[in-house]
């Protein structure tokens, strides 16, 4: 199961189908486009900023290996990790990028594949009501537990404070 986030304009209301249209959906995990293809996947997906920043670090990489004459393998194993660190924070600066834009982050949903994450997340979204709106079952309010004394605390401390 994967992680995704949805991402709404923040002056939506929930419960708004309209503001489903400029929905981005996001997956939280490795993506190996961006480890593939770097600063490339960027600009594929119109993170500008990030993209550029990605490919000026590229590029500022290799010359700082180069010019420590920094041997083939060594420099290979060295731009794979950036590789990898590249794939692993992608996705967290499309997340930001995305809030930098107006998309607040709306909800959170795991599913096995990113249709499944977009149905469970649009359908998560419609339910809500909106916020003027009664609640449905004005009786099934929670009611309040009894307060008891606290349990004593176990371990270096002394007992639990006493109620005042």
């Amino acid at each position: 199961m994967t992680t995704y986030t949805l991402h709404l304009p923040r002056d939506a209301r929930p419960g708004d189908p309209a503001a489903l249209e400029e929905a981005e959906l996001v997956k939280d995990a490795f993506s190996w486009g961006a480890f593939f293809f770097t600063f490339l996947w960027f600009f594929v997906h119109r993170l500008w900023l990030a993209g550029l920043a990605v490919l000026t670090l590229v590029f500022a990489f290799g010359g700082l290996l180069q010019m420590l004459n920094v041997h083939d393998a060594a420099g290979t194993v060295a731009a794979l990790l950036l590789q990898v660190l590249i794939g692993l924070e992608a996705n967290s600066l499309r997340r930001w990028t995305l809030s930098r834009r107006g998309l607040a982050l709306a909800d959170v949903v795991t599913a096995a594949d990113r249709d499944e994450a977009e149905a469970k997340a649009f359908a998560r979204w419609l339910s809500q009501r909106p916020a003027s709106a009664p609640p449905r079952n004005p009786a099934a309010a929670p009611v309040p537990s009894i307060l008891r004394r606290p349990d004593p605390v176990i371990g270096l401390f002394p007992d639990a404070e006493r109620p005042r």
